[in-house]
């Protein structure tokens, strides 16, 4: 077959024959009487490997190698390969996810296209204070895509920079519900507190339904954070985590005060004083947890509230027993 023939049956060009032909490649069968090349089925076959190497991503040389290398292994270069692959996808994906960011803005113009790209850029800086500044233009009016704030905010360790992303999602509101949300399906748990500090400052619905769901998680940490936001907001479904929080000493002052805000409500007033009082009753609290379950009941109202000081006043601790008698004297009891 002349190299017209062959490149119809194989759908490789005459020139990339030739080239093939000039790295070594390929080796035509012969020449005919005019001095044209032939080739042999053997050669039709070899262009067929070829091209099966070269759509692996193997490039020319390595193709030659796996050819005619009788030791070649391959294991070795796929992986590699593989690699480069994974790169390349990672890459393209990280760049749809900007474009895609850039593009829910809406830009009206190149300049707002621009200042944008500028945001995500300083947003994913080295630099701490550079962050912040992004972060801090965003909330005082500066435009950039939500979704692209809460990545920045899951992610940041910095405690003044996570501060100024926080600030900048709350004015973003119900937008920022959302791309907040994603973060509590994160398999990491600092991940999923960082999304409920950032939802615990947005007063608005979705953001509370959220935090509820977050009392459920498998992490204490992300449910002690979730109960002392909710606790904030007035949800009665926060007091069992927080009377836990009290009893084990964690942000214990935070949870006492925010059990005292949801005391405002007589009915459950009641209930709040009756779980610290059971705590006691079951003998879960050593003296230390004992003294803050007093200092606990000291901010919520009502008879069981007050019956619970009666019997801690008896303590056997004495720090318990006159702590509790003085709260006593102060409600006149």
């Amino acid at each position: 077959m002349l190299i017209g023939e062959v490149a119809r049956r194989s759908g490789v060009s005459a020139r990339m024959l030739r080239h093939y032909e000039s790295l070594g490649l390929l080796r035509p069968a012969g020449r005919s009487g005019a001095g044209y090349r032939e080739y042999a089925d053997e050669d039709v076959r070899r262009i067929f490997h070829i091209e099966s190497l070269r759509s692996l991503g193997l490039g020319l040389r390595d193709v030659a190698r796996a050819l005619d290398d009788p030791g070649f292994t391959p294991s070795g270069l796929i992986e590699e390969l593989a690699r480069q692959v994974r790169e390349r996808i990672a890459a393209e994906s990280r760049l749809l996810t900007r474009l895609e960011r850039i593009g829910a803005a809406e830009p009206a113009g190149w300049e707002e296209v621009l200042r944008a790209v500028a945001l995500l850029q300083a947003l994913r800086s080295p630099s701490p204070g550079e962050r912040q500044r992004a972060a801090l233009c965003v909330a005082e009016g500066g435009a950039a895509p939500v979704p692209a704030l809460a990545e920045a905010a899951l992610g940041e360790t910095d405690a003044a920079v996570a501060g100024a992303l926080r600030w900048a999602l709350a004015r973003a509101g119900g937008a920022a519900v959302g791309p907040l949300g994603e973060g509590l399906r994160s398999a990491e748990p600092e991940v999923r507190e960082r999304a409920v500090r950032a939802l615990a400052e947005i007063p608005l619905h979705g953001a509370t339904a959220l935090l509820e769901e977050a009392l459920e998680d498998g992490d204490a940490g992300v449910r002690r954070s979730a109960a002392l936001a909710l606790g904030v907001r007035g949800v009665a479904r926060a007091v069992p985590a927080l009377t836990d929080m009290v009893v084990e000493g964690v942000n214990d002052v935070d949870a006492a005060d925010a059990l005292s805000a949801l005391a405002g409500d007589p009915a459950l007033a009641e209930r709040i004083a009756a779980g610290l009082r059971g705590r006691l009753v079951h003998g879960a609290a050593a003296a230390p947890g004992r003294l803050r379950l007093v200092q606990a009941l000291a901010g919520i109202p009502g008879g069981t509230a007050a019956g619970a000081l009666a019997d801690l006043s008896r303590d056997e601790d004495r720090s318990v027993s006159r702590t509790a008698a003085y709260l006593l004297r102060s409600r006149g009891a």
